[in-house]
């Protein structure tokens, strides 16, 4: 059909359904396509859609009425052909608010680009308030969250393109927390709109007080409305189906809008039980990228950078001390510096010794004691409880005799260590899905088996650890 037939059509087709859709929803998704002209014969149609996104929702929403619209323009059978033309994007209004879809599983193609022209972006920070100390130049980085910081970075440069969403996980107190609200500073800093960071938990209490006070149009419209959206803890989505369902129509929103989207979590998302599989997809259209505990060079540069800007009076001795016996989380390793740094300040002792510091910080260290179970001393257990060697943990070998002590172990180093599942892998000379694999399995068999769900408690109880 050529373009000047195609157009008339499209047009005559665009009145009669104008009157079957809602002005917005016209206006979002059938207001998006553009009649083109093709040397498929007189009997076909071309559409061009600004992504694949809008051409998968258009075909199983109203894919019907507008053949329906089409069939009442003319009396000749018509072919129908959709085509992704990204060029459009830059002319079309992206779908937002109430009518923002509830996508297909597959990941929509990319945007084009992010539109820049236009009035000047509305540099403005909503939700909660960002911690002034948490910034790019006072987060230390190193292996344990290279990847992290340079995703980071990445985003805030091009914020809504390839790292859109940007999923963060890591156990507690590893800094995430710190990342991205080091990337919302950067973004209003850079003047490139409006940031809104929060919890999930906040958004979640949100959410339900618009519910009661039957206004969930100010609570959309506060969360739909923003360039980078920061949201810390995911995983406290779990289980709440409604606040689920709502987030999910917020997702669609943002990505179509070509909008930042930042998550974090302190899991991986394979292992957040309880949270939808359409949810879980979107969450992976974008990067994940996980952080773990700083090695000891790393540990020693944040609590250097730490004391430089608090300017403690406190030198490297006690300082290699703290990083080498707090290990768990950054959390505890700053504040042991503010212990032992408030101690020397009030006692005007600038230099402690290590029985000092072993003093003042023999809470700590016997609780990072208690926390810190290497896979090694799991794998050793285990394998005494089964009778194996300790050497089967990392064969080939692949008897259920051998296999399944392996599998328990494994599945006891995700439960009562912070090490990821790559880590747990190379302990056992296996790779991530491996450990995965062995995970669920074991967690599986536990459901249904009540000697396994003892032996295991048995095994926890030994090792000094409690049921998760």
């Amino acid at each position: 059909m050529d373009q000047a037939k195609a157009k008339e059509l499209w047009e005559t087709a665009c009145g009669l359904l104008r009157e079957v859709f809602s002005q917005d929803t016209y206006d979002s998704w059938i207001g998006a396509i553009q009649a083109r002209g093709d040397d498929q014969g007189e009997d076909t149609l071309t559409l061009a859609v600004p992504n694949g996104f809008y051409q998968e929702w258009l075909q199983e929403h109203y894919l019907a009425s507008i053949k329906k619209a089409l069939g009442s323009c003319q009396d000749e059978p018509l072919t129908l052909q959709f085509v992704v033309d990204e060029g459009e994007a830059a002319g079309t209004e992206e779908p937002s608010g109430a009518e923002a879809p509830a996508a297909t599983a597959e990941k929509p193609a990319p945007a084009a680009t992010r539109r820049e022209g236009g009035a000047r972006h509305r540099t403005t920070l909503i939700g909660e308030p960002l911690d002034v100390r948490n910034t790019f130049d006072t987060f230390v980085v190193g292996p344990s969250n290279t990847f992290a910081h340079a995703a980071a970075l990445a985003v805030v440069d091009k914020p809504g393109c390839t790292y859109n969403p940007l999923f963060i996980h890591g156990g507690t107190g590893l800094g995430k927390t710190h990342l991205i609200q080091a990337m919302g500073h950067a973004f209003l800093a850079a003047g490139k709109g409006t940031v809104c960071y929060t919890t999930s938990e906040i958004f979640t209490n949100e959410f339900i007080a618009a519910l009661r006070a039957n206004d969930t149009v100010a609570f959309r419209k506060k969360y739909r409305n923003v360039d980078l959206l920061l949201i810390d803890d995911i995983h406290f989505l779990a289980g709440k189906t409604s606040t689920q369902e709502e987030f999910f129509h917020t997702f669609n929103s943002l990505y179509l809008a070509q909008k930042q989207i930042v998550l974090t979590s302190d899991r991986p998302l394979t292992e957040i039980a309880g949270l939808e599989k359409r949810l879980v997809s979107r969450f992976e259209w974008g990067l994940v990228a996980e952080m773990e505990m700083a090695d000891f060079e790393t540990r020693v540069a944040i609590l250097r950078t730490k004391r430089e800007r608090m300017e403690y009076k406190v030198d490297d001795d006690a300082l290699f001390f703290i990083a080498d016996h707090v290990q768990s989380n950054i959390r505890k390793l700053e504040g042991s510096l503010l212990r032992v740094t408030s101690y020397a300040s009030l006692n005007n002792r600038p230099h402690l010794s290590p029985e000092n510091l072993e003093f003042l910080l023999r809470e700590t260290i016997e609780q990072e004691h208690q926390t810190v179970l290497t896979i090694e001393a799991i794998q050793r257990s285990v394998a005494e409880h089964y009778d194996i060697r300790l050497g089967d943990m990392t064969s080939k070998q692949r008897p259920q005799a051998i296999a399944f002590p392996r599998q328990v172990a494994m599945y006891l180093s995700r439960e009562m260590t912070d090490q990821s599942l790559p880590a747990i892998g190379r302990a056992f000379g296996r790779n991530h899905a491996t450990v995965l694999h062995a995970c669920r399995a074991v967690a599986e068999k536990m459901r249904t088996d009540a000697g396994l769900r003892q032996t295991v408690l048995a095994l926890q109880q030994r090792l000094g650890g409690h049921p998760s």
